[in-house]
Parts: structure tokens; sequence; C-alpha cells
């Protein structure tokens, strides 16, 4: 298969989640009843981002060309261990084996394994040579090289598992966004996106801001108002409940619009229903050089991503800022 060939039956792919094709419909409920998280409304923004950013032809074709890819076809096997915080998180690592043409045995979390499984079924069905180089297992063995996202303590057991192997290894990270009190309100609502697509469980979900001192915290938290319905959603409600129980009973100070709590804290990561906050005075007091924290995705603000802009990386934007194309071309 040669790589216009792959293009083309990625362009199929992107037509097919476009649809409302009843069989895609119905996986998507299915995947849905199985994760609690994965409302409806979530999967189809995944959906809708992958084909906007990932599969768009011509973005394809200027990610292709800036690799110099060719028809060569990858001789490794890379083992991928797939997170399931929200769903397809690990579409990107899929897309970067496949088009580079190596082949590749997958590992889904238990929380996301319907999803990709049926897109890839699709295109086995599509081009039935496609099953001999994807593959699921449930146990990694025997690749050539791996790529393994989890947290902090599963990124332990990767590293003493995979390294004498070639590897990409990714730990939790999240994002914060910087304010300077001069949002519109249309700003104001798209930073509640950053915050709550996906109940903020994406690496790229902001769960930390830094404000200015004296910054008023009302229209902001009107903005949120537009996620109130999360408190209708028993699993997120019952981590809001329990988070204001530890506020009251430590007797600490927090606001909030009833469907989330902010808190003054420095720590960057946040529990669910939780959006931390930390006030500076300039610029210059905001603590350390956010850019080269390694427990940052992204950062949103004036001079960096456009607030909105959080949840929906481009074809370059590669987790933990490691190029996983060209891990996967030096092999």
């Amino acid at each position: 298969m040669n790589l216009q060939k792959r293009i083309d039956i990625l362009q199929r792919l992107q037509k097919y989640l476009s649809t409302n094709d009843d069989e895609w419909q119905n996986i998507k409920l299915k995947a849905a009843a199985q994760n609690g998280w994965f409302i409806p409304e979530f999967i189809d923004i995944a959906v809708k981002n992958i084909c906007e950013f990932f599969l768009q032809k011509e973005k394809l074709q200027t990610w292709v060309k800036h690799y110099h890819l060719d028809d060569n076809i990858g001789g490794k096997n890379i083992g991928t261990v797939m997170a399931g915080n929200i769903p397809l998180v690990g579409f990107q690592d899929f897309l970067c084996v496949f088009i580079c043409g190596h082949k590749q045995t997958i590992k889904l979390s238990s929380k996301d394994d319907i999803l990709l499984k049926h897109l890839v079924n699709k295109m086995i069905e599509w081009e039935p040579g496609l099953s001999e180089r994807i593959q699921f297992a449930e146990m990694l063995k025997g690749c050539d090289a791996y790529i393994a996202t989890g947290s902090n303590n599963s990124a332990r057991y990767f590293d003493l598992y995979f390294s004498k192997y070639p590897n990409i290894i990714r730990r939790n990270r999240t994002a914060v966004a910087i304010l300077t009190g001069t949002e519109s309100n249309e700003e104001l609502s798209l930073l509640a996106d950053d915050v709550h697509l996906y109940f903020g469980l994406g690496c790229r979900n902001i769960t930390k801001l830094f404000v200015p001192a004296g910054y008023d915290f009302v229209p902001l938290l009107k903005a949120f108002e537009k996620y109130s319905y999360f408190t209708d959603h028993h699993k997120y409600k019952n981590n809001y409940d329990y988070q204001l129980s530890l506020a009251l009973l430590n007797n600490v100070f927090y606001m909030t619009n009833g469907s989330i709590l902010l808190l003054e804290n420095d720590t960057i990561f946040s529990s669910i229903a939780v959006l931390n906050y930390s006030f500076y005075s300039t610029e210059k007091k905001i603590p350390g050089n956010l850019h080269a924290n390694e427990d940052i995705q992204c950062i949103c603000s004036a001079v960096d991503i456009s607030f909105g802009k959080a949840q929906q990386p481009a074809l370059m934007d590669y987790a933990d800022g490691v190029d996983t194309m060209q891990f996967l071309l030096t092999l």
C-alpha cells in the first residue's frame, strides 16, 4: 500500500466519521453506555476535531510533505498503549504509525476500547490487507518500539518494561491559562470550553488560572454557567459534592456557580469539578517559566494558544512536545 493509498483510506475514514451512518451512531451510543464520562456530546466533539484537524486532505498532505514521506513501507512493529481519559485520545498515535506505513499492535484502555476498534475494522473492511498491519492485543510483546501513554504511576512500569526498546513514554500533563482581566464575554465563554470539555479529564484541559491581583471572578463564573448541566451528571456531581465538602470541612475559601469550585491553590493540577487559581501582580511574578514546565501540555493566553483552542490540537501538536513522526521515521 503506497502513501497515496493510505491517504485515500484516511479520506474515506473522514467521510465515514462525518456521516449519520446507523452503525456508526450505534457504536458511539455503545461507547457512551460503557463509559459514563463519554457522553454523546463529547464523543461528537472529539470526532469532529479529528475530522477537521487531523483528516482534512490538505492538512494531511502538508503534514506528509513536511516529513518527506514516500511510498516506502515502514518495517517495524510499533506497540502502542493508549489512554482512555477522553474519547479517541490515542487517535493521533494511531494516525502517525499508519501514515508512516509501520505495523502496529495496539493495547486499548478498557475505558475506551470500542470506538477505535470499530474504525480499524471499517478500514480493514475497505482494505482487507490492513488486517496484517493493524492488530489489537491485551499484552504487548515482541514489538520493535513502543509508544505508551498513562499516568505518572503507570509510566514507571512502562519505563521498566520498555526500556530496552526505542520508546516514547508519556505521563500526566495539564494545561493552564493566563488572564489579564480584560477578556471579553466571548473569550470567557471560550475559556469555559477549555476548562469543561470532557469534564476536564483531558491533558489539554485547563486546571489552573493565573489572574491579576484584584481580578473580578463574577463574569468568569457567569460564563462557566454554560456547563451548569454538569450537575445532572451523577459522576461529575458526586465529585463536585465531595470537593465542596472538603472545602467546608477544612474551612477553605472557595467560589462557585453551583457546578464548579474555584480554589486559590499553587498547584497546576486540580481535581474533577475544581479549578485552581493564583494571583499575580505583574507577569514577571507568574511562578517560573511555564513554557519549560514539563507538567504543562499547553498554555492559553493572549499570546499563546487562543481561548477555545486548547482541545483542538493540529497534526504537529504532539503530546508532551515529543515529535512522534520523527521518532517513527528514525527507527
